[in-house]
């Protein structure tokens, strides 16, 4: 039901401990509205249909959605009861802030991609994650199973939701009740490097080390570090888990507007009007391939397994390898932080799709180059 979704995507404070990401004094950055009737757009969906944008987003269960072109704001629908105003659950497009915060630190010289992960938590030293580079955790790298069970993905999910969220866990349930409890429980069943598998523990042990390299949260490092220098309206926030540690891997939430200010700024090079917020040599080379020894072509994790690998993955981004440079932040239930910079284009899309073999996946990313190129075309 996705309006049982749509409970946890936009109403997280109410559920869940949580801690803010300050958007500090900085004035909001302004988004000059031209807006553009993009409703009678067609789109080509994967059985061969044509859809107007409008029904895509109806497929998506659509709550918010913000596309800026060149700086202004075009085009911006809020539905099911989501305003402008409203922070909204980022799912796993937060992986993408953690993979970019660490690329800054690293950029700094404060982290080493190199070193193991066990050189910033001693107490992940024998696990999957603690005996991995750090580089392995930003690229999806390791090979791991928890507490002896075998891998599967769907199931790992639910596990790690029932780590974080109390109200998740099933009957009778006697496992970790925490990130780092759950962190410890995973061992290598493959050297690390050597191939590519989607999994959130990656992610909270690279939170865990940049905890340990700042000595500070990862609320208000993302605060510091880009939230309070990004001129966003509201602050965002992210759940706790029961140690009041951050589920960095997908409990973020923000506003579309605020995203969209975080994409624009990716954009333009990591600048905002005269205020360089991420270092340039960061911010472009986000989508500029993968490093040696990783896969260059991967799948989205949803995608069947007999699908083409087109995409890239990068620093915990998605690389569409496309003529545009195109790069993202993706969450279930469609969460999407698209930035085109050869279209000039970002795009938010934010929504509570029930996730199912029964329900096809709405055709947002080829909504999105169906509208970069519209509006490249009448400018």
């Amino acid at each position: 039901d996705p309006a049982w979704v749509r409970r946890y995507t936009a109403a997280g404070r109410e559920i869940s401990p949580t801690r803010r990401v300050w958007r500090g004094r900085t004035p909001a950055h302004d988004l000059p509205a031209e807006p553009h009737d993009l409703d009678a757009l067609e789109i080509s969906a994967p059985d061969g249909s044509t859809l107007k944008l409008p029904e895509v987003f109806a497929a998506a269960q659509t709550d918010a959605v913000v596309v800026i072109h060149r700086g202004s704001l075009v085009y911006e629908r809020y539905l099911h009861g989501t305003e402008p105003h409203t922070p909204h659950f980022n799912a796993s497009a937060a992986k993408s802030y953690a993979g970019l915060m660490a690329a800054m630190l690293a950029h700094e010289g404060l982290l080493d991609r190199t070193a193991l992960t066990s050189h910033y938590v001693p107490e992940l030293a024998g696990t999957a994650f603690g005996d991995a580079r750090v580089d392995d955790l930003l690229h999806m790298g390791t090979q791991m199973s928890y507490a002896g069970r075998p891998f599967d993905k769907a199931v790992e999910a639910q596990r790690y939701f029932a780590v974080v969220g109390p109200q998740l866990r099933p009957y009778g349930y006697s496992g970790p009740t925490s990130i780092r409890e759950h962190l410890a429980t995973a061992r290598a069943t493959g050297a690390p490097g050597t191939g590519f598998r989607y999994e959130n523990g990656n992610v909270e042990a690279l939170a865990e080390v940049l905890r340990r390299v700042t000595g500070t949260t990862t609320s208000a490092l993302l605060s510091e570090l880009i939230w309070s220098r990004l001129g966003a309206e509201e602050d965002a926030y992210y759940t706790l888990d029961s140690d009041g540690v951050e589920a960095a891997c997908g409990g973020f939430s923000a506003t579309a507007r605020d995203v969209a200010r975080l994409g624009e700024m990716l954009r333009q090079g990591g600048a905002l009007g005269e205020r360089q917020i991420v270092p340039e040599a960061v911010a472009t080379t986000l989508a500029s391939g993968v490093p040696d020894g990783y896969p260059r072509r991967v799948r989205f994790p949803a995608a069947p397994p007999d699908s083409p690998a087109t995409l890239s993955y990068h620093d915990l981004w998605w690389i569409l390898n496309d003529p545009y440079d195109s790069f993202m932040a993706s969450g279930i239930h469609g969460q999407r932080l698209f930035v085109s910079p050869g279209l000039d284009l970002v795009v938010v899309h934010f929504g509570s799709q029930v996730m199912s073999p029964a329900v096809p996946p709405a055709p947002l990313v080829p909504a999105f180059f169906e509208i970069g190129t519209h509006l490249a075309g009448r400018n």
